[in-house]
């Protein structure tokens, strides 16, 4: 059942720790149902430190290893908590793998969330080396992987006919780590951030991913997807941050991600992150029966319910069936 002999507890190693990597770690220390085995990262700065030095607290003498080889030994039936990149074509050789170490993966790989959107090619590959290997892979997180989708599906559920669905996510940058202020472009001029965005260095990765998971989990068929992302100023200076943002600069962004049938919109994803950002928190509307409103003061908070996001699959992923799996195919409960 993918458990361990030793412990009853299902045996995870985590790959990949930056900032969302330390918290899976710590989050998979603290969880009863997963014994943390193993920890990976390729940094030359990590390799033979002990983990408890990069995450702050006692971690049971574990070592970060250089290679995944490394760490998995000769442990079967391990999950691989996977947090090393957005972008599926940079880890998709990280994940097979995993795969050929026979590795259950559970990724933080926001196009990972439903990769045959943008890479179908690669999606078909994880897919075929997940059935011979005999192992499952899915993408998780908060988003995508849980407010913009598969909540927004889990509400649904008590609808008949859904006719449309809007969910608003809005973020204040101020309460995050300065990674994410500088992603949604705080402190440039607007014409910096457009020219980031056309390099793809600016933005939310996923949120495509999550309107076609959000449309695939209310029963939407939809064959057309929009997406825009502009920036939001400062109306005044904003302090409090990692750095001072001037009036007239770039705050952050707003981001939007629509899904269409024949035209007609029936998926709108509203995602604002911006230092400052008036009322932060999420807000799922479905037009359907009946009509449902849910309101999340403050939102779900990112990193940490990302990590335990990630580590809740964990024991639900070591028991479903092998292939390539989207959040919606694990069972809600944990």
């Amino acid at each position: 059942m993918g458990k361990s002999a030793a412990s009853g507890r299902v045996p995870v190693i985590v790959m990949g720790l930056g900032v969302i990597g330390q918290e899976i770690a710590r989050a998979a220390l603290a969880h009863d149902e997963v014994e943390l085995v193993g920890a990976v990262d390729t940094s030359p700065a990590l390799k033979g430190k002990g983990l408890a030095d990069v995450i702050g607290q006692s971690a049971g003498g574990l070592k970060v290893q250089a290679s995944l080889s490394a760490a998995v030994a000769r442990r079967k039936n391990v999950v691989l908590l996977h947090a090393t990149g957005s972008r599926l074509p940079q880890v998709k050789d990280q994940l097979l793998e995993a795969m050929s170490h026979g590795l259950h993966v559970v990724s933080t790989c926001e196009e990972l969330a439903f990769p045959w959107f943008n890479h179908p090619e690669i999606a078909e590959q994880l897919e075929r080396a997940a059935e011979r290997a005999g192992v499952s892979v899915v993408g998780a997180g908060v988003n995508p992987g849980f407010v913009l989708d598969r909540l927004v599906a889990t509400v649904g559920q008590v609808c008949g006919a859904v006719h449309h669905a809007k969910v608003t996510r809005t973020v204040d940058a101020l309460t995050r780590r300065e990674a994410l202020q500088r992603k949604v472009g705080a402190g440039l001029s607007e014409e910096e951030f457009f020219r980031l965005v056309d390099q793809g260095r600016i933005g939310h990765v996923g949120l495509v991913e999550s309107a076609a998971l959000c449309a695939l989990g209310l029963g939407l068929d939809c064959d057309d997807y929009e997406e825009e992302l502009t920036p939001v100023f400062a109306e005044e200076d904003v302090k409090g941050g990692a750095f001072v943002v001037k009036k007239g600069q770039v705050a952050g962004m707003h981001q939007v991600a629509v899904a269409l049938d024949d035209g007609q919109e029936r998926v709108r994803l509203e995602l604002t992150i911006a230092l400052g950002a008036d009322e932060p928190g999420d807000v799922i509307e479905i037009d359907g029966d009946p009509k449902l409103k849910v309101l999340i003061p403050g939102g779900i908070p990112g990193d940490r319910a990302t990590a335990n996001l990630v580590v809740n699959a964990a024991p639900r992923i070591a028991t479903s069936q092998a292939g390539l799996l989207t959040v919606l195919e694990l069972p809600a409960g944990r």
